[in-house]
């Protein structure tokens, strides 16, 4: 990828940001990765050609330009989040994925919805995520590394944070962060 390409894919990536609350490409892995889906398959419940899908993770395009597969996307976070808390088990979830499949309608994204536990509290995954999602739209995990290791000697413990969940994957600090409740 040339330099035009990389500056405009993080131009798109950046709009991204700011229209959907992160890049797509990172909320559609998660989907992928919550609801134990591939590409294809989420193309398919979303309503977009595979080939779409893929420019969307990219940055290639930046946009979404359906309301009911914008609000599709809403369905399915909520989903992987009721999923992720076991309200949902995962035979009701292909049902459910099927169902918004067949959905109409458009709303936007928001970044209200937030899943829960069944007391009422957010999942540790929802928690890490924000956390994660923080981070990342102020800094590059490579930023993030380099400032951690930059705050080790005289702050180990924040350093430790930022590398976990500022530049970890996700499953990875849920593991920590229930390590450290024990």
């Amino acid at each position: 990828m040339d330099a035009a390409q990389q500056e405009a894919t993080a131009r798109a990536q950046e709009l991204q940001r700011n229209w959907y609350g992160e890049p797509l490409g990172t909320l559609f892995r998660r989907l992928i990765d919550d609801l134990g889906l591939n590409q294809a398959r989420l193309a398919g419940v979303l309503g977009l050609s595979a080939p779409m899908l893929s420019q969307l993770m990219s940055g290639q395009r930046a946009k979404i330009g359906n309301p009911a597969v914008v609000q599709r996307v809403q369905l399915l976070q909520d989903l992987a989040g009721q999923v992720a808390d076991g309200s949902v088990s995962a035979a009701e979830a292909t049902e459910r994925m099927d169902e918004i499949k067949k959905s109409q309608g458009g709303s936007v994204l928001s970044n209200t919805t937030q899943s829960t536990s069944s007391s009422g509290a957010p999942t540790v995954k929802r928690v890490v995520r924000e956390i994660q999602s923080l981070l990342r739209s102020v800094a590059a995990a490579g930023d993030i590394i380099e400032a951690a290791d930059t705050l080790a000697p005289t702050h180990p413990e924040l350093a430790e944070f930022l590398r976990v969940y500022g530049a970890g994957r996700t499953s990875d600090a849920v593991a920590h962060y229930q390590s450290h409740q024990n």
